[in-house]
């Protein structure tokens, strides 16, 4: 019960803290700052790892590649 308070507290300030912060940026040299840049509770995404031939696909062939994670192999 602490923890989700915590959370939507941190919800609430977080909104609060981008919107002054967005108030008083410089929109050609900064980018647009979301309530999830001051949540230390918001998740991020993680990259995902791919093949250098997604590269070629899109670079040299100019078509959508289909993209699938590269799998580590089973650590003995």
């Amino acid at each position: 019960m602490l923890d989700g308070r915590q959370r939507h507290d941190w919800s609430l300030a977080a909104a609060v803290m981008s919107v002054i912060a967005n108030t008083s940026r410089d929109p050609k040299r900064s980018r647009l700052l979301k309530a999830a840049d001051f949540d230390p509770f918001a998740k991020q995404g993680r990259p995902v790892k791919v093949d250098v031939s997604v590269l070629k696909d899109v670079f040299i062939d100019g078509r959508t590649p289909l993209v699938r994670p590269i799998v580590k192999e089973a650590q003995r």
